[in-house]
């Protein structure tokens, strides 16, 4: 049986865009996603999720609420439970860096339109995001 890792993604809401990355490395290579990774020892989720935030994209931000865990991976690559953290956007202009090609402000309409091809459930935790506003 495989372990499961855990992760943290930043779900980041700002002026009616979401800030999403595109992803390098497999299993989501070439999908727009949430900025995210590895949780480290001795840290917790949120603290991942605005480190994580930071590293990939330069954004700043503070982490508000969990809005889910999923459970993602599978039989051909490593499965990850990964805490999925709303935070409020403090600044920075997002540039991609470490395991992304691209990080960009997308208009809601975008991500409820599927108008790019994304990771599973970032239409849904969209949803559940805006609830917070």
């Amino acid at each position: 049986m495989q372990v499961e890792r855990h992760g943290a993604a930043a779900v980041v809401l700002w002026r009616g865009h979401v800030l999403l990355a595109r992803r390098i490395n497999p299993p989501d290579a070439g999908l727009w996603g949430y900025p995210g990774g590895h949780v480290e020892p001795g840290e917790t989720a949120f603290q991942a999720a605005i480190r994580e935030l930071h590293e990939e994209t330069s954004v700043v931000a503070a982490p508000v609420a969990l809005l889910d865990t999923l459970h993602v991976g599978g039989a051909d690559s490593p499965r990850f439970r990964l805490d999925m953290v709303l935070c409020r956007y403090v600044s920075g202009d997002p540039v991609a860096a470490d395991d992304i090609s691209a990080a960009a402000w997308i208009p809601f309409t975008e991500v409820e339109t599927a108008a790019r091809r994304m990771s599973r459930d970032v239409d849904t935790i969209l949803v559940r995001a805006r609830a917070y506003q």
